[in-house]
């Protein structure tokens, strides 16, 4: 019987941070026999009182090891994780784990990039959003055009990325916002 060691490249990227709706994808593929798995950090990480204590870096760190955990990620594999803001924790933490040659941050391309995005699409056309095409190379125009779904589709508010402060400037936005400020001041 001959033993063979296979060794791993992990690629974790996001999708979805810098939407207006839904929460944030984060998926973890596998160069080598492409697996692909993904979850999600809920919106009310998104929202005023998690949002301005950054709870979502957390959640990031959470689920990156929990992917890795259900993908059975030794800790000699690499892993190349997205170099955005969204894994500074993540990344200090696997490190740690997984000793810093193996860890690598990197801009995602390619099939990674692609099925954590499609993972994303999906999920806010489950909320009956139909985004536009090539969002990506067009995010103020994709920003408007999430806004004005939420304006024709008010009972989807909740699932609006409510807590950057620059968006108190729409109507829309204003209400719910004080209302956040104020639960948050009385605990």
């Amino acid at each position: 019987m001959i033993l063979t060691c296979i060794h791993l490249t992990i690629i974790i990227d996001d999708a979805g941070s810098g939407d207006l709706l839904f929460g944030v994808v984060i998926g973890a593929y596998n160069l080598d026999n492409d697996e692909f798995r993904y979850d999600v950090i809920e919106v009310k990480y998104f929202q005023l009182k998690l949002f301005q204590s950054k709870a979502y870096l957390n959640e990031a760190t959470k689920i990156i090891f929990s992917l890795l955990s259900k993908m059975n990620i030794m800790t000699t594999e690499d892993i190349l994780i997205c170099q955005g803001y969204l894994f500074e924790k993540a990344v200090d933490e696997l490190r740690k784990q997984y000793g810093n040659s193996n860890i690598q941050t990197i801009k995602v391309i390619g099939k990674p990039q692609e099925y954590v995005e499609l993972a994303y699409l999906d999920e806010i056309r489950n909320l009956g959003y139909d985004p536009i095409q090539e969002r990506e190379n067009k995010r103020a125009k994709s920003f408007f055009h999430m806004l004005r779904w939420l304006k024709k589709n008010p009972e989807m508010i909740k699932y609006a990325k409510t807590g950057w402060p620059r968006l108190s400037r729409y109507p829309l936005f204003r209400s719910i916002i004080h209302k956040e400020q104020r639960t948050r001041k009385q605990n």
